[in-house]
């Protein structure tokens, strides 16, 4: 499986896009071999109870995924993932003007 990340994910990695071995299953197990490969990928995927961030998202072969939808072993994942940060004041003020 390729996968592609972006933002702080590529500090996990090294690189933009990374090759794993995974034999297939859901988007959900894919990012737990992602995270077994690159574990300091964890903290910016996982929350401290080990769901996946809601702010997390995946696509497969170009098409957003949900963490229970199928993936297959040659897709092409790839992965954004979590912001943080702000309170959310800003948005709602910008959007008044």
């Amino acid at each position: 499986m390729q996968v592609t990340v972006y933002g702080p994910l590529r500090s996990a990695t090294g690189e933009k896009t990374v090759e794993l071995a995974f034999g297939g299953g859901t988007v959900r197990d894919a990012l737990a071999v992602f995270v077994e490969e690159y574990p300091r990928a964890r903290s910016q995927l996982y929350d401290d109870d080990d769901r996946v961030r809601s702010s997390v998202r995946v696509s497969v072969n170009g098409e957003r995924a949900d963490l229970d939808d199928g993936c297959p072993a040659d897709a092409e994942l790839t992965v954004f993932p979590a912001v943080q940060g702000g309170d959310g004041r800003r948005g709602r003020e910008c959007s008044r003007r």
